[in-house]
């Protein structure tokens, strides 16, 4: 197994400005790295648009990078060269609606592979672009490497949101890793996964794990874009971010909120439901325990990222409740802005949050075969009692935030994950 783990080789990360200042590319044979994604700036709503925004920045103080994305995107800079693919019209027409994203998918995938390639190797993000990569390998005769950020056969509330188009965009996602020349899991706990779903060679899978930009996520006094949202900054509050979906988990902590301590208040940042259905689940939910209790502000629009910087940094505790994690990049948002977190134990969680140094794992059992909580009650109460223990206890909440800020220096950097995402693109060129 290749584990390139940036901690222990930060130390070994060439210097990038020496590079640049040499007119040269670090990696002999690597003549460019195009990047097909379907989330990037302006259009980011999850952690992997967030993934391959800081990546695509720090490969390109390295290396040429062409970034092909979903969107209406146009820009051209020295190293970097940003362009959208727009959406497919006739997606929805004459079909179920459900299908027209699986389907959108599969026709700007196809837009992005036939347009001329001069890049070494071709690096893809999620099933939205897998098959951009599939077809761009065979047209041009490029390298194929996929970043699992999660995987469909892990995902199959996605039917709720995709109809049947979910065995569309599952078998686009098979096809694409089982014929890639390199594979990136964003935590060995993904690697196991790819592992025992797909046939795929066990040495062609690497984990490299997710960073984090240290200068941007850090702690800060300000508080205006929590008052002029209806949050006290005086008070205590848990803090969710993160979309309304089965994976996130939030309803499971709105079921938790009658048993928070009152004195805390509850912040939701989420919004971006996958389905209606979910989306009325959740506005009942949250109208019945706000009901009960007061102090519940549930925000439904995407904030600024400086906004929700002020959020994570204002928290006394962020809760990750997901079911199904294969990292949480928000967890390593939160740890860098000082904060202690709350999370359940699933997926890639445990490799950034450590129980009793920077925050709480809740243990979080499923049902055989699904992804719904074996007890949700329990699980819940769980999650209430570990918000309460750390929010109640100034100390213990300083101390963990404290070492979140550390380890996120120590583990994150996004410049070492870079370096070694380069050393990887490298063997296969």
């Amino acid at each position: 197994m290749l584990w390139y783990n940036s901690a222990a080789l930060s130390h070994n990360i060439v210097d990038r400005h020496r590079l640049r200042s040499e007119g040269g590319c670090c990696m002999p044979g690597l003549e460019k790295v195009a990047l097909f994604t379907n989330e990037y700036p302006p259009n980011v709503y999850g952690g992997a648009g967030v993934h391959v925004e800081y990546l695509s920045r720090e490969l390109a103080q390295l290396v040429p990078v062409e970034v092909r994305c979903f969107g209406d995107q146009d820009v051209s800079g020295e190293r970097l060269r940003v362009r959208g693919y727009g959406a497919w019209p006739e997606a929805k027409q004459n079909t179920d609606a459900r299908f027209g994203g699986a389907l959108d998918a599969f026709e700007r995938s196809l837009r992005m592979a036939k347009d001329t390639l001069d890049a070494s190797v071709v690096h893809c993000h999620t099933w939205y672009t897998d098959m951009a990569g599939f077809l761009a390998k065979k047209l041009w005769g490029v390298p194929l490497v996929l970043t699992i950020h999660s995987l469909e056969p892990l995902r199959p509330w996605k039917v709720e949101q995709l109809g049947n188009a979910y065995h569309l965009s599952s078998w686009m996602e098979r096809a694409s890793i089982e014929d890639a020349d390199a594979i990136v899991a964003v935590s060995q706990e993904t690697r196991n996964d790819v592992l025992r779903l797909f046939n795929v060679d066990a040495a062609k899978v690497h984990v490299i794990h997710n960073g984090i930009d240290l200068q941007q996520y850090r702690a800060t006094q300000a508080s205006d874009a929590l008052t002029r949202r209806g949050v006290d900054p005086s008070k205590p509050f848990v803090l969710f971010v993160g979309r309304i979906t089965r994976q996130k988990g939030i309803i499971h902590l709105v079921n938790a909120i009658p048993e928070i301590d009152p004195s805390l208040q509850v912040v939701l940042c989420a919004g971006a439901p996958d389905t209606k259905e979910i989306g009325q689940e959740m506005a009942e939910r949250v109208a019945e325990v706000s009901a009960r209790r007061g102090g519940v502000i549930w925000i439904q629009e995407m904030l600024p990222r400086a906004d929700v910087i002020q959020f994570y940094a204002q928290a006394s505790v962020f809760c990750c409740p997901s079911v199904y994690e294969p990292f949480g990049i928000i967890n390593l948002e939160a740890m860098a802005c000082e904060t202690a977190v709350v999370a359940s134990a699933v997926g890639g969680i445990p490799e950034v949050v450590v129980p009793g140094e920077t925050g709480e794992l809740v243990p979080l059992e499923l049902k055989p075969g699904t992804f719904d909580p074996a007890d949700p009650a329990r699980f819940a109460g769980d999650l209430a009692a570990a918000i309460n223990k750390v929010a109640l206890d100034p100390a213990l909440m300083a101390r963990y935030g404290a070492a979140g800020r550390r380890r996120v220096e120590e583990h994150f950097s996004w410049t070492a994950i870079a370096q070694r995402t380069l050393e990887m693109y490298r063997s296969l060129v």
